[in-house]
């Protein structure tokens, strides 16, 4: 049965969407003026039209981000590819990535004016100026690169209408706010790293909460256009909706965890409060959990009563999404805000910086003893969520497997959640403290990220969990499970989680990491300390998931041959660490040789300790890989005997009869033959 398309007007859009970019305005100016964000500056001011234009444009290409990236995961995750909604959704994403470009381009201009305050002119040393601020200082370029992916998100959302180039379109429009994270304060805050990941998370799910429900109201008008024009009916509304509403308590979670984080980076003390930036936070705060509120009560009792006409769901419903989107509005205008707003902490970096400071933007941290194993900690927010979630939906889905009767193994459970431990742990435990100042303590986290981590994780089974606790949807739409079908059985997937492939990519990730830029590059950027972290994660999970893993893959060796293609592995690994044992010269000895450390073993000891990590600690993972497949071959053959007896027991050993019957029957054609040349002698 069709959902019942509620009355609707292109009014409704038009006055949701004003609601929105109105509070927001609102929220922008009222914090603007209550945390001093616009007030001229002492020195090289650059007027009033600068000073509170650079705020409203990055206001409005957050907005517009919102309704790039939200418009394409409501799209991916709630709507038909064939139905005009999915093609209404990449059309709004299309114009919200073109307004997120154009406002880029304006707010990269303002940074420019505001921060070198320049004479505004149209001579070649302005243009000079402008060129070199946008392709050589570090701000300029993420402001440069955020315009140009912004350009590609839009061409790409117009041309996209499948699944697979909608899919790499949102990846694309969710990388684009990467170089947005890495500007502002966050840059010069000791807890950089914290502050960078908090506040991409931040965006994202505030993004995709904003953008979906901006999405809502483009389409409930298309939807009543479509019933006018008496086309095929779409996704049923409420199906919509509760998707949505899926995502934006995901998205909601997000925000409020990375909220709390980014505020304890730049408050630090309770006295932080009480400044105008605590003050800003605060109201966000207040306004936050309203919008928490609202989606309880619209979750818990509206989205379950939206068919009955008679309840008056549906317009209490739409009437309270205007509301959201007032508060929405008011909490994106106060975010704003807060970046132009000097925190209480960490806006200026100390006058006089140690060799460690200059490179980490962190103080050296005290000598590396025993208790600091348990005590020492910098936590990587990004990874925390992460795991968080992993461990929910992994809880969460053995539970629904549980009520509906069937059953799920407790070992694999416990293997998945000590796996997403040691994960947090190594991310943001003492490793990854000490990571940047010891080399030794940087390869125990490879080893760690490659081989122990995907150990367990593999063993969790999380794919076929997944595969057997989400319900699958036969209304054309692709959930979680339908894309994780599709993950799976992609030509993509096929080449990757190929044996030697998987092993190709486990070894020669080892040396390519280690003897060329690469490791360079890992240490200097925080884009590329969080690809380490994923590519080691990733490529140990696939070697080990070929190996030993029960999850579907397309091709699989058999026993022997993983047998080998383990040994041989381990003798790569082995003769890696000895190579690093070997070295002459320090691996990176511009960070590893320049940190001024007065603690511990000299840069070359450490050196040696690290490849002998690599050579020894390294292989006791890999040992127990050899172990498991070992176990599984015996158990193997033992299920292959078992089958064999039943089968046995099933037909009485007819197979076997026969066969001796045969035997039997060419012993007897033998005799009777050997009879007859006897006889045939003796006649002679």
């Amino acid at each position: 049965m069709n959902t019942r398309v509620p009355s609707a007007s292109p009014l409704y859009r038009v006055a949701g969407l004003t609601i929105l970019v109105v509070a927001s305005l609102v929220g922008l100016v009222i914090a603007l003026i209550a945390g001093g964000g616009a007030a001229p500056l002492l020195l090289g001011d650059a007027g009033p039209v600068v000073r509170w234009g650079l705020p409203l444009a990055k206001l409005l290409s957050n907005l517009s981000a919102a309704v790039m990236i939200g418009s394409l995961v409501l799209a991916l995750f709630a709507l038909r590819s064939d139905e005009r909604s999915f093609a209404i959704a990449f059309d709004t994403a299309s114009i919200g990535a073109a307004l997120f470009t154009v406002t880029s381009a304006v707010a990269a201009f303002f940074t420019f004016l505001i921060s070198f305050n320049p004479q505004l002119s149209l001579s070649t040393e302005f243009g000079a100026q402008l060129g070199r601020f946008l392709f050589e200082l570090p701000l300029g370029q993420s402001w440069i690169i955020t315009v140009l992916v912004g350009a590609v998100v839009t061409i790409m959302a117009f041309a996209s209408r499948s699944w697979t180039a909608g899919l790499f379109t949102a990846v694309i429009a969710v990388a684009s706010l990467l170089p947005m994270a890495l500007q502002g304060h966050s840059g010069d805050l000791e807890g950089h790293t914290t502050a960078v990941n908090s506040i991409l998370l931040h965006t994202v799910g505030a993004a995709v909460w904003v953008g979906g429900l901006a999405l809502l109201i483009v389409l409930r008008s298309a939807r009543r256009s479509d019933a006018k024009a008496k086309e095929a009916p779409a996704t049923p509304l409420n199906s919509v909706l509760r998707r949505y509403s899926s995502l934006a308590l995901a998205a909601f979670i997000v925000v409020g965890v990375s909220g709390i984080v980014r505020s304890l980076v730049a408050i630090g003390t309770w006295e932080g409060l009480f400044t105008p930036y605590g003050a800003i936070l605060l109201a966000k705060t207040v306004l936050l959990g309203l919008l928490g509120a609202f989606g309880v009560w619209y979750r818990a009792r509206l989205i379950p009563r939206i068919d009955d006409a008679k309840s008056g769901a549906s317009r209490w419903f739409w009437m309270l999404v205007l509301g959201e989107l007032a508060l929405m509005g008011l909490a994106s205008g106060a975010a704003a805000a807060l970046a132009r707003t000097p925190p209480p902490i960490g806006e200026e970096p100390p006058a006089v910086r140690t060799p460690a400071e200059i490179l980490t933007r962190s103080p050296l941290p005290p000598e590396f003893t025993i208790d600091r194993w348990f005590t020492q900690w910098d936590v990587d927010i990004l990874w925390v969520v992460a795991a968080g979630f992993g461990a929910v939906l992994y809880i969460a889905g053995a539970l629904r497997l549980r009520r509906r009767g069937d059953t799920w193994p407790v070992h694999r459970t416990i293997f998945w959640i000590l796996g997403l431990l040691l994960l947090v742990w190594v991310t943001g435990g003492p490793i990854n403290a000490y990571q940047e100042y010891l080399f030794s303590v940087h390869m125990l986290g490879h080893m760690m990220l490659s081989m122990a981590i995907p150990l367990l994780l593999v063993m969790g089974a999380p794919v076929t969990l997944a595969l057997r606790a989400i319900e699958k949807r036969d209304d054309g739409t692709r959930g979680g499970r339908e894309w994780i079908m599709w993950a799976v059985h992609s030509p993509y997937s096929r080449i990757i989680t190929n044996p030697f492939v998987a092993a190709a990519i486990f070894v020669l990730s080892l040396w390519a990491f280690y003897f060329t830029d690469i490791v360079r590059w890992t240490m200097k950027e925080h884009l590329g300390h969080e690809w380490m972290i994923i590519h080691f994660l990733i490529s140990g999970y696939l070697f080990v998931l070929s190996l030993i893993g029960t999850d579907p893959v397309p091709k699989r060796l058999p026993y022997p041959g993983r047998l080998i293609t383990l040994i041989a592995v381990m003798a790569m690994h082995a003769f890696f660490g000895m190579a690093i044992m070997m070295q002459e010269g320090l691996i990176v000895a511009e960070w590893f040789g320049s940190m001024g450390r007065t603690w511990g073993p000299t840069p070359m000891e450490d050196q040696y300790i690290g490849g002998g990590i690599a050579w020894s600690i390294g292989e006791i993972p890999t040992l127990i890989v050899a172990v498991t497949v070992a176990v599984q071959w015996s158990r193997s053959d033992t299920r292959e005997g078992r089958r064999s007896d039943r089968h046995a027991d099933r037909t009485g050993d007819a197979e076997l009869n026969e066969y001796n019957e045969q035997l039997a029957a060419l012993a007897e054609r033998d005799r009777r033959r050997a009879e007859r040349e006897q006889a045939a002698r003796g006649n002679r």
